[in-house]
Formats: C-alpha cells, structure tokens, sequence
C-alpha cells in the first residue's frame, strides 16, 4: 500500500508527506523502489504536523469552534492543506539481478526526489532467506511499527552469536525472560551450543502449572535441571564439595580484600582440597607465622567463609580423631558427598546441553559463587585444548540476570578483582566461550564490556541514561532510536548486531503461545512448512 511520498531531506534524513489513509507510525519499515529492481528500506524515525494554513490562523479556527462560535468551521480540502510528514531514515540499499540474487549496501545516496514510499512486504525482505536455519536462535518475528508480520521469522546465527556474547538490556515488565525462553527453547532445536542458565527466579524450566523447556520434546536428551532443594522431584541435587573450591573461585566475589585472597592462595598451597576445612579450624600464630599469614586477617578470613560457605559448627569425629565441618544448607558439603557435581554440569555443557540451575533459594553470592566455579572449571578446560579438539567443541554460554552484579564498574574495577564473569567478557570469544548478559542497568557496565557484546537486543527503556549507554554501544547507528527505544512496548524489540545487515525491529511472541503453536506443528523433528529468515 502506498504510504507517502518523498518531498525533502537528505541521506540520513528522508521527509515523507503521508498519503491520508496510510497511518504510518514510529519504526515504520517502508520500501522506496527504483527503476532497476532496487529499492531502499527505510524506517520512520518522528512524525509531525504540517499544514499550508498560517499557524495563526489554525489557532483562531481551533479557537472560535472550542468556544462556540460555530461549528462548521474546516478548512476546505483538509487532506490537501492539513497533512502529517514522517522524518526516516535509509537502512538498506537492496539490488536484485535478473537471477533473483541480492545485492545489499549501505545506502550512498538518497532515494529519488517525490519517489513513492510504501510498505514494507516479504517481497522486499527476499534477501534475508537462508538456505536452512539449522543452528540459529529463533528471536521473534520481523515488526513494522506496532504491524508483525508472522511470516517472517528473525534468526540470528547460533555459534557466531553466542561466541561474541549477546546483551538484553530493558526495564522491568518488558519481556526479558520471555525473550530468552523463547531463544532456549530454539537452542534445544539446535546442535552445537551448551547454556548454563544461572535461574534466580526458577522460570525458565517449568512445572505443572507453567510452560517452560522441560515440554521441550527433546528434554530428555539435552535438559538438565539441579536445584538445591532435595525436595524438588524434578532436578538434581545441587551440592558441591567444599573439597572443589579453590582460591581463584572467589575472586570478584564475596568482597574479599587483597589480603584475605593473599591468605586463601597460602591456605590452599599447604593444605591443598582441605584448605577450607583448615580456615575454619582456628589457627594460631604458630601455624600461621610460617604461612606470612597475620592472625586478625585469618580471624576475619575464618568468619566470613563460614558464613559465604553457611558453616554451622566445627565437630570431632571421634573415631577418626579429626575435626569436621557441619554445613547448613545441601549447597556446600563436606565428607564424600558432591564430588562430581561440577564435573557433571561441565561434561553436560561440553555435551551440547542446557544445564539450569535454580538459584531461587539461594543468595546472591551464592549463585553468583556456583556460576564462578562451574564457569571457572569451563574456561580452564577450554584454554587447555588445541585450535583442533576446540574447533570441534560446542560453544558454550552463560546466561546470567542482573549483569552489573559481576559485569559493573563496581565488580570489576571497584578493587575487588577481575572474576570469571568479566574474563569471559574479553577473552571468552577466543575460546567458544560467551554470555547472555541480561539487565536493566546498561550504564554501569564498562564501555569496554559493552563493546565486546556484539548482539543486543534492546527493549523497552524509559530511562534516558540506560538508552544512551545502550545506543552509544550498539552495532549499527541507533543515534535516532532514543524515541522508539522509550516507545517499546512488551515483546517489542531492536536487534543490533554485527552479524544483522541493519537493526532489526522484531516481536518476540508470548512464550506459552509460541510453545502451543511449536507443538501443535512438531512432527518429530522433521522440518515444517512456513518461511524462516536468518540474519547473519
């Protein structure tokens, strides 16, 4: 349908007088077409009014009809002298050759002066097809303004989005999680990608009431799900022995000063796996002097490890004529319990599995500690293979809510160490390593790490600074997005990334919808007719 025509501007500013039927709207997706097969893609950046009549004169007309003075008071030909100009901006420049093979650039020169605008249509979105969307993650579907065209699936490519890290920023209430259970549910159609889901809010597996990935049809073969709670018939057990800590697990974490971190490092040199049982046993300044330990460093050291760990007591146990620390909670043990867990989660990872883990009863250092030391245990196994084993390992991601947490300047330049979390950011890509950072406070997090997040899908944002930081970090030019970025509603979204050849509005559909639809079409994994589209 046509919507306009193009009456000023320029390259980075098109003005487009609207057709009076045509309702265009904010984040519009329009097509301005040539002569050759070629057509420019467009979006509405603002929207404003204009009009042939004086100003002064519509305020007298608006004037004279609010206090009565007549009602019959229009103007003549009101769709010709009263009209509405869309400012927009060039996205794409697409060629099509008489093979049918497109040609996409970054548009060099604005389109022809009065060129007819109108609609964007699958037609014009050709160039996006792939020729499979085997190992991609499943977004949402293309968005023109609040208009969603169902038709058009948005992909972006798994491996090469997961290594360089994916960022979702957004206020509460505007489809995060949604967002992300959407992209599970798609990696668990896919092959070559492990997901640790660190779970604060115990959403994305599932139950008997909600939807989650447990209805997934391949569950059995590439879900795991731990949880502390023994209670929980639906996951593992979640316990690690304390004898699987190691110093370098707490680093960022836990707010441990240089010389409690010093002290670990000196526990851990002598006593090895049992240097946490030893620090809860009291020393005294015969045993530490040796290590360079001071005695009120080891005091404050025993008592907050004892209460990041949840220590209750130190106990003899007689018959071994030894000391024993009695825990109070499943998370953290002691004795022979626990030992394989984190190798469990690990091999499941390297498997190609999405491993959650429910963090809902837990605190967030503790969340945060069992992330540290399975991603730890990750990374340093990873480090170790050669270019070859490692081209043939999955990549593999970490999902992790409220980013600041261990991505802020307070995390990682507050003087409390570098940890897991940020060294994945800077260096995980060289390994297959990423993360899926989701927040709602972009603007802590460094420059640095935001510009190594080179897939964002950006939200809803009322708040000025978090769009900033969120458009002066993004992969394509978003510097005229600030309103549509604040205008998003719930589901609605801007991909930006290196791998999409413009940013991508998109809707993100309704988790327990898009579950309903998937299994109601699910024939055993045999593919399923409809049109998909792969950005990257």
């Amino acid at each position: 349908m046509k919507g306009g025509q193009i009456v000023g501007g320029g390259l980075k500013d098109i003005y487009i007088r609207e057709k009076s039927d045509s309702h265009m709207e904010l984040g519009d997706l329009l097509v301005a077409e040539g002569l050759n097969q070629d057509y420019t893609i467009i979006q509405v950046k603002d929207i404003e009014y204009r009009s042939q009549i004086p100003q002064q004169t519509l305020e007298l007309s608006a004037g004279m009809k609010l206090e009565g003075y007549g009602d019959n008071l229009e103007v003549m030909e009101p769709n010709l002298r009263n009209y509405l100009v869309a400012r927009a901006k060039s996205l794409l420049y697409v060629q099509k050759n008489d093979k049918g093979e497109y040609l996409t650039k970054s548009p060099k020169r604005p389109p022809s002066f009065f060129n007819d605008v109108q609609s964007i249509t699958d037609e014009h979105l050709g160039f996006l097809k792939p020729d499979d969307t085997k190992n991609s993650i499943y977004l949402g579907d293309i968005r023109s303004g609040s208009t969603v065209k169902k038709e058009v699936n948005v992909h972006i490519d798994m491996i090469k989005s997961l290594t360089h890290h994916i960022f979702i920023p957004a206020t509460t209430g505007r489809g995060k999680s949604n967002l992300v259970r959407v992209m599970l549910w798609s990696i668990l159609d896919s092959e070559g990608a492990g997901i640790l889901v660190l779970d604060p809010h115990n959403e994305y597996f599932g139950d008997s009431v909600r939807k989650g990935l447990r209805d997934h049809p391949k569950m059995g073969e590439k879900l795991e799900y731990y949880s502390p709670d023994s209670g929980n018939q639906d996951a593992l057990t979640l316990s690690i022995n304390v004898k699987k800590i190691r110093p370098h697990h707490f680093n960022g974490i836990g707010g441990f000063s240089q010389a409690q971190n010093e002290a670990m490092r000196m526990f851990y040199n002598k006593y090895g796996p049992d240097w946490i049982m030893e620090i809860a046993k009291e020393k005294d300044n015969q045993v530490l002097r040796p290590m360079g330990i001071d005695e009120k460093t080891a005091k404050v050291l025993k008592r907050k490890i004892e209460t990041k760990l949840g220590v209750s007591a130190i106990v003899d146990v007689a018959s071994l004529d030894e000391k024993k620390c009695v825990f109070k909670s499943n998370l953290f043990v002691g004795g022979e319990s626990g030992l394989s867990t984190i190798n469990d989660i690990v091999k499941s990872l390297e498997e190609g599995k999405i491993v959650i883990i429910d963090s809902s009863k837990l605190s967030d250092f503790e969340e945060l500690f069992v992330g540290s030391i399975i991603a730890s245990n990750i990374f340093n196994k990873y480090k170790t293979y050669n270019s070859e084993v490692l081209k043939n390992k999955p990549v593999i991601s970490i999902v992790i809510e409220e980013a600041p947490r261990v991505l802020g300047r307070d995390a990682l330049e507050g003087g409390m160490g570098n940890n897991i979390y940020g060294t994945i950011a800077r260096e995980g890509r060289k390994f297959k390593l990423g993360l899926i950072a989701i927040t709602q406070l972009a603007s802590v997090i460094p420059r640095a790490i935001l510009a190594n997040m080179n897939t964002k899908i950006i939200l809803g944002n009322e708040m000025s600074m978090e769009r900033s930081a969120i458009i002066d970090s993004a992969s394509q030019d978003l510097s005229d997005d600030n309103r549509i970025i604040a205008s998003l509603d719930k589901g609605e979204a801007i991909v930006s990334s290196v791998f999409t050849k413009f940013a991508i509005p998109i809707y993100t559909p309704e988790f327990e919808k898009f579950v309903d639809e998937y299994l109601e079409n699910y024939d055993g994994g045999m593919e399923v007719e409809g049109e998909t589209e792969l950005i990257g």
